[in-house]
């Protein structure tokens, strides 16, 4: 009698594990879970039901949840390669490089001909920026499955990532030859042709990815943006409104339309809609930093400094924004957070040579010139001719007293422009310092002064000679 209700318990959690399939593929991915968690309960040593509650925690972006899944299948199954190849890719997923990369290579010594093992760890490596061994397991990949089009997709994001656009665009062609139905490969091929400046190209692989996928969000939002930067300010507006139109609360939308507004001279418009973009998503980076723009517009400076001081608040990463930010807070005489800013941005950009500059004379407002010097110096290592980094260093050399350095520097500058007059003005203020010192030393430095000096101290002795001997009795 028990052992024929056992079997109709399994029996019943097979079904359960069964029909749990079809609202995966749905999409109905939280009935698959409740489907799979009723079966385990009943059978908690089927790896296969575990194995598919990860991959249905996958599907949720619920990653951390999904690791859990996946160490559990081990544990009851032992190394299992393709678990091991989908716990690393969640590694990679969740920032855990190091804990991706070995549990790659563990696959390798299991099963060295194991292809996924060496495509996927591509994306660990270009997400640890070590271009040169994620091209090495490209190549390793590529002798065990050479038509891998998973494999071309990753090495194209590698590729993309240091700006090789060519390379990326031929490689996501590889892809798209190899897997049409590959998920946004007309996207990112549009992305790649975008970042090169080939607008033309661009815009016809955005059209293919949206003929395929006419109701991806972000694709139609950053087509908008490629409109909105390419001067079509029609297209670009239907595309935010397009938007809008299927999601009312899509934050950035509103924002972006901000922007429209801003490029077309409507600054109440515009604020309206940054505003807007706010209410939705009071996270969302740009809005507080393009209010605090028009607020200093409107000599409104407390308001300015507090939108860019929230703004900060949001871990902003973009250098452009960071600089823009930075100069913003130093014309608001807030010198720390401006050279914060600045610091930020040569910790992600040691090339940087407008963010050194602008530390430097963050520094020099400060008066403190040596610091000041250091920062420019190294900017104009970088960009050697350039004439605002000249001038300002050739001042902070001037009022550290180097003035050798500060003549050699502002003759630099006024050689390239002459007819600067800030120049101009620094240059002769320098030369007459330059004199001045010249003149002080010949004469600190002549056989009159020297002369001079004698007779005055035996014309002292002299007097204090006399001195003393009448005031003797």
């Amino acid at each position: 009698m028990f052992e024929a209700l056992d079997d109709k318990c399994w029996d019943q959690a097979d079904k359960m594990a069964l029909t749990a399939f079809e609202p995966y593929e749905n999409g109905k991915m939280d009935q698959a879970l409740t489907q799979l968690a009723q079966a385990i309960e009943i059978n908690s040593t089927n790896s296969d039901w575990h194995f598919n509650v990860a991959l249905t925690l996958d599907a949720l972006e619920r990653f951390d949840e999904a690791i859990d899944a996946y160490e559990h299948v081990l544990r009851l199954t032992g190394d299992d390669p393709e678990t091991l190849n989908c716990l690393a890719i969640d590694y990679t997923r969740t920032g855990q490089y190091d804990l991706a990369i070995e549990t790659f290579e563990q696959i390798q010594q299991i099963v060295p001909d194991y292809e996924p093992c060496y495509c996927n760890r591509i994306i660990a490596y270009t997400e640890m920026d070590r271009h040169d061994k994620a091209e090495e397991m490209f190549y390793l990949a590529q002798q065990l499955e050479p038509d891998c089009p998973i494999c071309f997709y990753n090495i194209g994001n590698s590729l993309f990532s240091r700006r090789q656009y060519p390379k990326a665009i031929w490689c996501w062609q590889k892809t798209a030859h190899l897997e049409p139905t590959h998920p946004q490969i007309n996207y990112r091929i549009a992305q790649a042709y975008w970042a090169n400046k080939q607008t033309e190209q661009a815009k016809e692989y955005f059209l293919e990815e949206l003929r395929t996928a006419p109701g991806n969000l972000d694709v139609i939002l950053d087509f908008g943006i490629f409109m909105l930067q390419n001067g079509d300010y029609d297209g670009a507006k239907e595309k935010f409104n397009r938007i809008l139109e299927l999601d009312p609360q899509f934050a950035a939308a509103y924002f972006y339309t901000g922007e429209l507004a801003l490029c077309q001279n409507d600054y109440p418009g515009a604020v309206e809609l940054f505003n807007r973009a706010l209410r939705h998503n009071a996270e969302l980076a740009g809005p507080r930093y393009r209010l605090a723009q028009l607020a200093m517009k409107n000599e409104n400076k407390q308001q300015a400094h507090k939108y860019l001081t929230d703004e900060l608040k949001l871990e902003i990463e973009d250098t452009d924004i960071l600089l823009s930010i930075g100069s913003m807070m130093a014309r608001l005489e807030d010198m720390d957070t401006a050279a914060k800013c600045f610091l930020k941005v040569v910790d992600e950009d040691t090339e940087n040579a407008d963010a050194f500059a602008r530390l430097g004379m963050t520094l020099a407002t400060q008066h403190e010139y040596e610091g000041a010097m250091q920062f420019l110096e190294h900017a104009i290592n970088l960009e050697t001719s350039d004439i605002d980094i000249l001038t300002n260093l050739a001042f902070v050399y001037f009022r550290l007293g180097h003035l050798a350095a500060a003549a050699k520097t502002i003759s630099a500058a006024h050689r390239q422009n002459n007819a600067d007059p800030q120049i101009t003005k620094l240059l002769r203020r320098i030369q007459w310092a330059v004199f001045t010192e010249n003149i002080r030393h010949f004469i600190s430095s002549s056989r009159l002064l020297q002369n001079t000096k004698l007779l005055l101290t035996k014309y002292k002795c002299r007097l204090r000679s006399a001195l003393t001997t009448r005031r003797k009795p």
